[in-house]
């Protein structure tokens, strides 16, 4: 079998030893299942590639030369799903229709709403498991193991993820090893590929081409930095709905719609010392006005000990409520410095020691930096992209959607802001427009307006009105904010009618 054959005659220990433990995986499942009880989910992605053809070399392993190899390619025996969306890159579709007729894929293409489409396959068909091509910095791969049975309220079936611990590199230094085609959007410069709404070649691999003026890019495997594979990953505000959505992605994002055009963030402090009152927060408010600025929303600020287990209850109730979760306080070497942990802690990953962290720390901290592994170079195994840039002494740490800040002051926030808004390309913020807000002061009653502001409220739900007093006896502030000043205008004029003139006189 020439896959096989190419990974033995291969110099690459690494990759030799991937292969092994991926067709141990493989060669296990097709004991444990017949192969009428199996399936394979395929979607046209560099992993999903390299996983089918370690399913057929696995197939030829398990069953052996001589009555698996007739000297046909059309032999493999697998059931093949495939999600067919209007959402996919033609380039996608094409590729894997020309996969399955080069090597006898027998395809059930789901059009429909993939988990009803799945209810009625595994209806249809005893399946009772399915190979997915699933890597560990896969955002589907928290909490998965190489078998893990299918996530509560979808169909019952086993999950099983031969490649799971396989790196970007890994990837392809199997498929340029064994020669095997994929899919031609990889030498245009994309590295992750999802849908064609939120997916770009990767910036990193953009190489200026001055004669014609125009962006050429390097193809995917010359990628110096496996962590930067998703840099060609963006939301945008302006793609439509895709029609169905894949439930056991391998490799193929699901697109994120903003139906209503709004991003939303939460704001973490850590640290005993802001939760008892001996320091005052000055970071918390201040990335508030910074993300206002670029018109996202905040949903929610928390402070929390420094305790693992508080930290990481507190991200994941944050990150899947959020497009982005910003962390500061607990970073560093001392005990009381568990943010790193609680965040690995809510994605279900371990810490594991990072090198070229490391190398960071030591070039910044030096002599001071003793033993052979700095603890502080620990990171969210699988999870974690650093955030480059030459401001900075370290980079940036972002686990999927939670991005850590060092900053213990203000000017070093306002410096890691300035380079993170910089790297939006490759952060997965988007700039939007800010928010305004205009701010009136009377020396009315709460009582006395309290029912014209409810209906105000109705009339404008668009808008954020608030009220406060700086003191007991001082006037009322009702502040009205959004991000259209016109629709602030006339919630403003709408307020006034409701009064005599000059009940009301804006602040500066």
């Amino acid at each position: 079998m020439e896959i096989d054959k190419a990974i033995r005659e291969s110099d690459d220990q690494r990759l030799k030893t991937k292969y092994n433990n991926a067709i141990y995986v493989i060669r296990r499942a097709l004991a444990l299942y017949s192969i009428e009880e199996v399936a394979f989910s395929f979607n046209g992605g560099k992993d999903s590639t390299v996983l089918f053809h370690l399913l057929r070399a696995g197939w030829f392993l398990h069953k052996g030369e001589q009555s698996c190899s007739n000297g046909t390619l059309n032999n493999f025996p697998i059931g093949t799903i495939y999600f067919e969306s209007s959402c996919a890159f033609p380039e996608i579709n094409s590729f894997t229709y020309d996969t399955a007729k080069l090597y006898g894929l027998q395809l059930d293409i789901i059009r429909s709403d993939f988990k009803s489409g799945l209810e009625a396959l595994l209806k249809a068909k005893p399946i009772r498991a399915i190979f997915l091509g699933v890597r560990i910095g896969d955002p589907t791969a928290v909490g998965q193991e190489q078998f893990s049975p299918s996530s509560p309220g979808w169909p019952a079936f086993m999950r099983v993820n031969p490649i799971l611990d396989w790196s970007y590199r890994d990837v392809w230094a199997f498929i340029l090893t064994c020669k095997v085609p994929y899919c031609s959007l990889y030498d245009q410069g994309y590295t992750s590929i999802g849908s064609i709404y939120d997916t770009v070649p990767n910036a990193l691999l953009c190489v200026n081409n001055s004669a014609s003026n125009k962006e050429k890019f390097k193809p995917a495997y010359l990628l110096a930095d496996g962590r930067c594979e998703r840099a060609g990953r963006a939301k945008r505000l302006s793609q439509p709905v895709c029609d169905h959505h894949p439930a056991i992605a391998n490799g193929v994002e699901n697109v994120d719609s903003h139906r209503s055009g709004m991003f939303t963030a939460s704001i973490i402090a850590v640290g005993d010392e802001i939760l008892f009152g001996t320091v005052e927060d000055q970071l918390g408010p201040l990335l508030y006005k910074k993300l206002h600025s670029i018109g996202w929303k905040v949903k929610q600020t928390a402070v929390v000990q420094n305790d693992v287990d508080s930290v990481a209850e507190e991200v994941d109730r944050q990150k899947s409520a959020n497009d982005m979760v910003f962390i500061y306080g607990g970073v560093g070497p001392l005990h009381s410095d568990v943010t790193l942990a609680g965040v690995a802690k809510a994605f279900g990953v371990r810490l594991a020691p990072d090198e070229e962290f490391e190398e960071y720390l030591r070039h910044l901290i030096g002599e001071h930096c003793t033993g052979d592994r700095n603890e502080m170079a620990l990171l969210p195994e699988g999870i974690t992209e650093l955030l480059h840039h030459e401001e900075l002494p370290v980079p940036l740490i972002k686990c999927q959607n939670v991005i850590i800040l060092a900053a213990t002051n203000v000017t070093e926030l306002d410096k890691e802001w300035k380079c993170l808004i910089e790297k939006l390309k490759f952060s997965g913020l988007s700039v939007m427009e800010p928010y305004t807000s205009k701010c009136l002061s009377t020396n009315l009653s709460d009582v006395e307006v309290a029912q014209p502001l409810s209906k105000l409220c109705l009339e404008f739900p668009d808008l954020c009105i608030a009220c406060y007093r700086k003191s007991r006896q001082g006037p009322l502030i009702i502040r009205f904010e959004g991000k259209d000043e016109a629709r602030i205008e006339s919630a403003i004029e709408s307020l006034g009618k409701k009064f005599h003139p000059g009940t009301f006189s804006e602040v500066a």
